[in-house]
C-alpha cells in the first residue's frame, strides 16, 4: 500500500522535474532573442528620445534619462511583457507648453504628480475605465498632437525658432516657406531634413541584409554623416553632462499644484499618457503569443516610472508604440529585452553622449514629423465616414480643438461632444442598436461610450 501511495508522487515530482528541466534549457534560447531583440530597440530609442526631447523643448538629456527609467523601472514591474516605455511623440506638444508656461522646474511636478495619480488609479483597479474613453476622442487628441507636433517640427527642419501657440504656428507656415527660400543656410537645413524623411519612406525597398538596422538610425546616420563630411552650415545637437542635466524640483515647484491651470496639465498627462498606455497595450498584444497585458499593473508601472522621472525633472513616460513593436517582430520573449535596452541606454548616456553633438537637428525633424503622420488617423477617416460620421465629427473636433487650444481643453472637448453624441444616439435608437455588450460596435470600427 505504502509502494502504491508513493507512485503518484513520484510521477508528479517526475513531471515537475522535466518541466522544470525544459524550462531551463530554454533560457539560453529566450536570452538570446530577448538580447537581440534589445540591441534593436535601443538603435531605435537614442534618436527618438533626443528628438522627443527637442521636441519638447528641454535638454537632449533628459530624453535619456526618461528612457533609462522606462527601461530599467517600468520595463522591470509586472504589467505588460513586450510593450517598451519611455518619452513619447504623443505627448510632446503638451510638454512643450507645460515647459514654456510653468518652467523646466515646473516639469518635474507635473511628471510627479502623474506618475503618484496613475498609480492610485491602477490600486483602484481603474485601469480598464481608460479603455472605456471614446476612441473617437482619442484618435483626435493623438491627431491634434500629430499636427501640433508636424506644425513645430517644420520649423526646425529650417533651423527656425516655432512660434508659442498652435494658430501661430498654422500661420507662420507661409512666412516660414519664403524666409527659407530666400536663406542658404535655412535650405540646406530643409534638405537635410527632407533627405532624412525620404530615406526613412523608402527603408523598406532597400536590400532585406540592408534593412537589418532601425530607419531611424540609418536616416539619421546618413545625414549625420553627410553634414559632417561636407561641413553643412547646420544646427547641430547641444549636449551637457547628464547630471548636470538632472534638476529635481524643489519646495516653490510643488506650491504651484494648488492652482487650477497646474491640476488641469496634470489631468491632461494622465489622460494621454494612460490612455495612450493601454491601447497601445492592447495592439501590442496582437504581436506577440506571450502573456496579456494586465492594465492595473501596467498603469501602476507607468505611474512608478514617471514618479521618478517626475523626481529627476525628466519627461514623462508612456508606451511608445514604434519600440513596442520593434520589440515584438524582433523577437522579445519576456520582460528582459526592456530591461536590457534600458542598460544598454544608461551605458550609451554615460560614456557616449558627445556622440549625439554631431547629429543635425533637421535630421531629428525630419523623423519626428514622419511620426507625428502616423499618429494622424488617415485610414481610420475614410472608413468611418461610410456609417460613423459622428465619430469622425468627434475626432476631428477634438483634434481642432487641441490645435487651436491645448490638449486638456482638446480632451475636455472631445469628451462632451461623445458624451453628447451618445445620449442622442441612446434617445433615438434606443441606446444598444448597432453595438454589442461590451461598447463596440459590431462591425468592428470605432467604440462607442461603454455602459459598463
Amino acid at each position: 500500500m505504502e509502494h502504491k501511495d508513493l507512485g503518484p508522487a513520484r510521477f508528479v515530482t517526475s513531471r515537475l522535474d522535466t518541466d522544470s528541466l525544459l524550462r531551463f534549457l530554454r533560457l539560453p534560447r529566450l536570452l538570446r532573442a530577448d538580447v537581440h531583440a534589445s540591441l534593436v530597440v535601443f538603435l531605435i530609442t537614442v534618436p527618438l528620445s533626443a528628438g522627443v526631447a527637442v521636441a519638447s523643448g528641454v535638454p537632449v538629456e533628459l530624453g535619456l534619462v526618461t528612457g533609462i527609467v522606462g527601461g530599467l523601472l517600468t520595463g522591470l514591474l509586472p504589467g505588460s511583457s513586450i510593450q517598451v516605455s519611455g518619452p513619447a511623440a504623443g505627448l510632446a506638444a503638451l510638454v512643450y507648453e507645460a515647459v514654456r508656461t510653468y518652467g523646466l522646474g515646473g516639469l518635474g511636478v507635473l511628471v510627479l504628480a502623474t506618475g503618484l495619480f496613475q498609480v492610485v488609479l491602477g490600486l483602484l483597479r481603474l485601469g480598464r475605465w481608460f479603455r472605456k474613453v471614446p476612441v473617437a476622442v482619442v484618435q483626435g487628441m493623438l491627431a491634434g498632437t500629430g499636427l501640433v507636433l508636424i506644425t513645430g517640427q517644420l520649423y526646425e527642419l529650417a533651423d527656425a525658432n516655432a512660434p508659442g501657440g498652435g494658430l501661430e504656428r498654422l500661420g507662420g507656415l507661409v512666412l516660414l516657406a519664403t524666409g527659407t527660400l530666400e536663406s542658404p543656410t535655412a535650405l540646406t537645413a530643409g534638405a537635410v531634413g527632407v533627405g532624412t524623411m525620404a530615406l526613412m519612406a523608402l527603408w523598406q525597398r532597400w536590400p532585406r541584409g540592408v534593412r537589418l538596422m532601425p530607419a531611424p538610425l540609418a536616416a539619421v546616420l546618413a545625414a549625420t554623416a553627410v553634414t559632417s563630411a561636407l561641413r553643412l552650415p547646420v544646427d547641430r545637437l547641444r549636449i551637457g553632462d547628464l547630471m548636470t542635466a538632472v534638476q529635481p524640483p524643489d519646495g516653490p515647484d510643488f506650491v504651484r499644484l494648488g492652482q487650477v491651470g497646474v491640476l488641469g496639465t496634470v489631468l491632461a498627462f494622465t489622460l494621454v499618457a494612460s490612455a495612450g498606455t493601454l491601447l497601445g497595450a492592447t495592439a501590442v498584444d496582437r504581436l506577440h503569443d506571450g502573456p496579456r497585458t494586465d492594465y492595473d499593473k501596467e498603469l501602476i508601472a507607468q505611474g512608478a516610472g514617471n514618479t521618478v522621472c517626475g523626481m529627476l525633472g525628466a519627461l514623462p513616460l508612456t508606451t511608445v508604440i514604434v519600440r513596442s513593436t520593434a520589440n515584438a517582430r524582433a523577437g522579445a520573449r519576456t520582460r528582459a529585452s526592456r530591461v536590457l535596452q534600458g542598460v544598454w541606454l544608461a551605458v550609451f548616456a554615460a560614456l557616449l553622449p558627445w556622440a549625439l553633438g554631431a547629429v543635425p537637428v533637421a535630421a531629428l525633424a525630419g523623423v519626428l514629423v514622419l511620426l507625428g503622420r502616423q499618429l494622424l488617423p488617415v485610414r481610420e477617416l475614410g472608413r468611418l465616414w461610410d456609417g460613423h460620421r459622428g465619430e469622425v465629427a468627434v475626432l476631428l473636433a477634438t483634434a481642432g480643438a487641441i490645435v487651436v487650444t491645448d490638449p486638456f481643453e482638446g480632451a475636455v472637448i472631445g469628451l462632451l461632444l461623445a458624451g453628447i453624441k451618445a445620449g442622442w444616439e441612446a434617445t433615438r435608437f434606443g441606446g444598444d442598436r448597432g453595438r454589442g455588450g461590451n461598447g463596440q460596435a459590431d462591425d468592428g470600427r470605432m467604440p462607442l461610450i461603454s455602459k459598463k
